[in-house]
């Protein structure tokens, strides 16, 4: 005999709704036969209405008051059958106390986003102006999870072998020169894969791609008269939806399943997916800011205040995510299990991740229990979390930033090292932990070099083409008189500010280059590339591009022909790093476990064996044996790296071998294109085998086989 389910039948009705008490959990909107369970914390507010719309219509079709029943504890809980599910979009009223001293801050005029909202409408394709008359700007959609993965699974790169290249979405192929078919999308990501398999590059890094507002402190440019945008993202709506506008059928609704189609592509491709995630503030703003979620739903829970009421500011953007609150520990992780299990992400780059780690008032927390919890979930388990270790409140924890033997950190010592030994102001020792992977750093504290992600340049600063041509950062277009910006880069342009028709000088910040591409790929830790640097890339020397949408933003495909060169001698340098297990451990070096007759690692002067570590020096030179590099590695061969940044040329005495190897030239800065690099496996014999000309601000790699 058949028998119904009980829980299918509702119990109630409002006008034609027919209604039941739903399940607290999951929070958010989730289909069950016959309806959809609508699931909504609120410690503080009094009453709860579901606000629902047909599709598009500016008016609410129907508002529900959860009745007293529906509310578990602080969740409002509420199964609504019959609903035309894929034509709707909902919000909800909240009605509480509005005390600013006491952080309330309840409206019932104002429809909120639900926090757990999978698809965001109201911004479905980019850089199309809302109604801002429109009572509800941003909207909860109900998702579908029917993607067909088929036999898609996370990669599971292990971190010592990742090449990490950080790209902007929509800049990454915006330009008219990409000629991709959907110019600025998840879609046009995938025509580019072939590019990023010929670079070498194994992990992408995609800027902020949750929904946001890229109308968010819109103005003019002063200069040039057009809109200045939110381009960058770093203020999220929706911890949980996909950007709408990045989507070639965002207008359609069809963000998640475009964003799947590309993660699933690049792991076809053996190329992970990390997001940047911005947990340390929301969309909302400071006092002035807007309703959108959050503060109208239970702002004394999601944010911390001052005891006035005020915002806390740690993040720079008018308020701070109370991120250590139960509550809100509970939201980060349910998203990121989400992004996980849903969408296959292999893992996180947490933005100022520092405020992570502080407690409701402000203050740095010994054991952060989010950050703990993140390393031990078992959904997050193989998960890459990697940490911007500082914030806009002065905490600033590169090498100590609470790990728990999961997390790795922006390296913010290698960039700056790197960057001034190459300009030639470095401290030689210092250079020395930076090639190593900063044990100074981790290895006290028992982590391994990929605990160091290497960079050298990123997003926020100066590319590397305008890392070698600006002496100072150059951020009128953005309409802040140039106060806004990093003003210290430990930049140098090499003569003359910008560019410049001088060979001599062109061919110096050539060089420079390629000195920082060549340290950058032969240093223990990850190293990461910033999109654009390796066909030479200039922001015209702005250094805080966060509001343009145009070519100070987008990559100019051009480059690829003008500089193929570059591109060249950046594929080889991978491929070198990748050929050589020697330049991935997953320990640090210095100690003698090979078995033969060399360290790891020694250090060396211009003459061999002989360093020298004085604050004056700027040449140094070091020889890595790989004869054999743990149980489950292969023999490498001997590596030996002279750096000059002198600006006059030395001889360095090479290292004599056994008689049986002999060293080859993979890479010489100093010489002119095809011969800067060679493909690994075809490096040409050194003539001399006892010393080597190093060219004045060169950097020489050899390898001994």
């Amino acid at each position: 005999m058949f028998i119904e389910r009980i829980d299918i039948h509702p119990t109630h009705t409002r006008d034609k709704f027919k209604l039941r008490c739903g399940k607290p959990f999951p929070f958010g909107a989730t289909l069950i036969p016959g309806g959809v369970n609508f699931s909504i914390f609120s410690r503080h507010a009094t009453s709860c209405t579901l606000v629902l719309f047909d599709k598009n219509y500016p008016k609410p079709m129907a508002e529900i008051l959860f009745p007293k029943e529906f509310r578990i504890g602080n969740v409002y809980c509420m199964v609504v059958f019959g609903l035309d599910y894929e034509n709707i979009e909902y919000g909800y009223r909240m009605d509480g106390p509005n005390n600013f001293k006491q952080g309330h801050w309840f409206d019932n005029s104002k429809i909120l986003l639900d926090p757990y909202a999978k698809i965001i409408s109201g911004r479905d394709v980019w850089g199309v102006q809302p109604d801002w008359d429109n009572i509800y700007q941003y909207r909860g959609k109900i998702a579908f999870e029917d993607f067909d993965w088929e036999d898609d699974c996370h990669l599971d790169i292990p971190s010592e072998e990742l090449i990490i290249y950080e790209m902007h979405v929509r800049s990454f192929t915006k330009h008219p020169s990409s000629n991709v078919k959907h110019p600025g999308t998840f879609a046009a990501i995938r025509e580019k894969i072939p590019y990023l398999k010929e670079l070498g590059i194994n992990a992408v890094e995609l800027m902020p791609i949750f929904e946001f507002d890229e109308f968010e402190n819109s103005r003019l440019n002063p200069q040039t008269g057009e809109m200045l945008l939110n381009y960058w993202g770093y203020s999220t709506v929706g911890f949980f939806a996909p950007k709408a506008g990045y989507a070639a059928t965002g207008k359609l609704g069809m963000q998640a399943d475009e964003l799947k189609s590309l993660v699933k592509a690049l792991h076809q491709n053996g190329i992970e997916v990390i997001l940047d995630v911005v947990f340390n503030h929301t969309a909302e703003g400071n006092e002035q800011g807007n309703y959108i979620s959050f503060r109208g739903i239970d702002n004394q829970t999601y944010y911390m205040l001052t005891p006035e009421g005020y915002y806390y500011n740690f993040s720079g953007c008018g308020n701070t995510l109370n991120c250590n609150n139960p509550i809100v520990r509970g939201m980060v992780l349910d998203c990121l299990q989400y992004w996980v299990s849903e969408y296959h992400i292999d893992g996180f780059r947490f933005d100022l991740a520092s405020i992570l780690g502080r407690d409701p008032w402000g203050k740095p927390l010994i054991n952060p229990p989010l950050l703990e919890t993140l390393a031990f979930d078992p959904i997050l388990a193989k998960c890459k979390l990697i940490a911007e270790a500082w914030d806009a409140g002065g905490l600033y924890q590169v090498g100590s930033f609470p790990d728990y033997g999961r997390w790795a950190e922006w390296n913010g010592k290698y960039r700056d090292s790197i960057r001034n030994f190459i300009k030639g102001d470095g401290n030689v020792n210092d250079m020395a932990l930076r090639l190593q992977g900063s044990p100074d750093l981790y290895a006290e504290t028992c982590r391994t070099p990929s605990a160091s992600i290497n960079f050298i340049t990123a997003h926020d600063g100066f590319t590397l083409a305008d890392l070698v041509s600006y002496n100072h950062k150059h951020n009128q277009a953005n309409g802040e008189n140039n106060n806004d910006g990093e003003n210290s880069n430990d930049s140098w342009n090499c003569g003359i500010e910008g560019p410049t028709e001088n060979q001599s000088i062109n061919d110096l910040r050539q060089r420079q280059i390629r000195n920082a591409l060549a340290i950058l790929m032969i240093s223990q830790g990850v190293p990461m590339l910033l999109m654009g640097d390796e066909i030479g890339r200039s922001k015209q020397g702005n250094n805080n591009t966060y509001c343009h949408d145009n070519e100070l933003n987008w990559l100019d495909w051009t480059l690829l022909d003008k500089n193929v060169n570059l591109f060249q001698f950046v594929k080889n340098c991978i491929a070198f790093r990748k050929s050589h297990p020697i330049l991935r451990q997953s320990h640090f070096l210095n100690q003698d476990n090979s078995g033969s007759t060399h360290p790891d690692i020694t250090w060396h002067g211009t003459k061999a064996w002989n360093p020298d570590f004085s604050d004056h020096n700027r040449t140094t030179a070091f020889m890595l044996c790989g004869r054999q590099i743990g149980r489950n590695k292969k023999k490498d061969d001997y590596i030996y790296v002279a750096m000059n940044m002198h600006w006059e040329a030395h001889n360095f005495e090479i290292p004599k071998l056994h008689r049986s190897i002999q060293w080859h030239i993979f890479a010489n800065t100093g010489v002119k294109s095809p011969e800067d690099s060679w493909e690994p496996g075809n490096e040409p014999l050194l003539d001399n085998q006892q010393e080597v000309l190093v060219g004045s601000r060169s950097v020489i790699i050899l390898v001994g086989k």
